[in-house]
């Protein structure tokens, strides 16, 4: 298997060079680059995630295909939620809020990133950990 940063970058890469759409297994999904300020490094890290909208927010789960623990991005935000997206052509500041304490509310965000890409209802079974949802605001 390849690099994940590797295969990160050149997502990232396709994603600015094609105005924000992607082949590969994302192509005709919804794809942002989320970019968060590193918990320990202090250093910007972006990273390709698909999302769902809601009420004007972007919606994106820390599922991390299904992994016991959550992805770095996820550490980050908690650390500082202050975020830079880029959705299409488009780039701007946002803030990133976590939505977990508000259970019923996390499920139907949930259940919402699923109706758009089955796959994350396969991580839910890979893990014994309640996957956090993460709406992002301008």
């Amino acid at each position: 298997m390849s690099d994940p940063l590797d295969w990160n970058r050149n997502i990232i890469k396709e994603f600015r060079e094609n105005e924000g759409k992607v082949g590969g297994p994302f192509e005709g999904g919804s794809l942002l680059l989320l970019t968060t300020t590193g918990a320990k490094s202090g250093e910007p890290r972006t990273s390709p995630l698909a999302y769902a909208e809601d009420d004007g927010k972007y919606v994106i789960a820390a599922s991390y295909a299904g992994a016991d623990k959550n992805p770095a991005w996820y550490h980050n935000i908690v650390a500082n939620p202050k975020v830079t997206i880029e959705v299409g052509t488009e780039k701007f500041d946002a803030v990133a809020t976590v939505v977990l304490e508000d259970r019923a509310e996390r499920d139907r965000l949930y259940a919402k990133m699923v109706s758009l890409m089955p796959g994350f209802a396969d991580y839910e079974k890979k893990t014994d950990r309640v996957i956090p949802i993460v709406t992002i605001s301008r």
